[in-house]
């Protein structure tokens, strides 16, 4: 559903986008993932006809975006940056004259505004003005909007980006919904935790370069760096946590409080095992033993570390 050839493009002296390729299957969820200034707003709005490329292709549902933008766009929804509505506007109002740009006739408007509305909880302020709206209200508004016209495709650009905790909750809850209704959606963020709650792949960038593209799944099981976190029944001196430092594999050992430390250790999964052992050699007697953080987060931290 969308192609991304050996795409580039340029801010004079900086590359934003340097020779990405990727596709999105149709109807996955996938990720596109990287810490701000990566190239990921850039490459959606190559991918929406906001900006022209240097070099390369998009293509969206086998219509090259450059070509030919409206056809290409006509089944696309959108979420570009941040959202802003006419404030003196309802969302019923809003849709409607969103939906008129869009060439959808009046019944069908009010039809899907109500659907709409309804999927992003949003039905109880459908006639209230949007310049009492919070952030995070709209960005509902504009998920709505995105998907009024029932397109093919979806493009979010950082969905969740400066709400609140519990606005990210909301958001998150109505984006793992549109899983439901087969869109193919491709979604830019900077949280690994949130690409790897909603998503079926994810691609990971830095610099504008693709590092890799991979089942969520298959991607965790590419770290190579875990952080372990144990807790002792005993209180652990300084001397002892620099016996465990010093063990095969650990990178290093930061405490925690008298009787917990995390280890950083860098080694396959299976070898956890014998780190546990070795740790009880010491003589700890060890309460409990677990990994913290994200794997896809330290896949990223590692692939990151190397592209470097």
């Amino acid at each position: 559903m969308i192609e991304i050839e050996h795409l580039v493009k340029t801010f004079g002296d900086i590359k934003a986008v340097d020779d990405l390729t990727l596709q999105v299957p149709k109807k996955k969820m996938v990720g596109f993932l990287g810490p701000n200034g990566a190239g990921k707003t850039t490459t959606i709005k190559i991918l929406t006809n906001l900006i022209s490329s240097t070099g390369g292709s998009a293509v969206l549902n086998g219509i090259d975006v450059t070509k030919e933008p409206k056809k290409a766009l006509a089944h696309v929804g959108a979420v570009v940056e941040t959202p802003e509505f006419y404030p003196y506007l309802t969302p019923i109002e809003t849709l409607a004259y969103l939906g008129r740009i869009r060439g959808m006739s009046s019944r069908e408007i009010a039809i899907r505004s109500e659907d709409v509305l309804s999927q992003v909880k949003m039905t109880e302020w459908k006639t209230t003005r949007i310049g009492k709206f919070s952030k995070g209200m709209k960005q509902r508004l504009a998920i709505a909007q995105a998907i009024l016209h029932e397109p093919e495709i979806l493009i979010l650009d950082e969905p969740t980006s400066g709400l609140d905790p519990r606005g990210m909750v909301e958001v998150r809850e109505i984006i793992k919904s549109l899983k439901k209704k087969d869109y193919t959606v491709f979604m830019s963020s900077h949280l690994l935790g949130e690409v790897q709650e909603t998503c079926d792949s994810a691609a990971l960038i830095e610099r504008g370069k693709l590092l890799v593209y991979d089942d969520i799944e298959n991607l965790k099981k590419l770290t190579k760096t875990t952080k372990i976190e144990v807790t002792v029944l005993d209180p652990v001196s300084g001397e002892t946590l620099s016996r465990v430092s010093a063990l095969d594999s650990v990178r290093e050992v930061a405490p925690v409080n008298d009787r917990t430390f995390v280890a950083t250790y860098d080694g396959p999964s299976e070898g956890r095992a014998g780190f546990l052992i070795a740790i009880q050699g010491l003589g700890l007697r060890v309460e409990s033993f677990s990994p913290v953080g994200l794997p896809l987060e330290m896949m990223y931290m590692d692939l990151v570390k190397e592209s470097r």
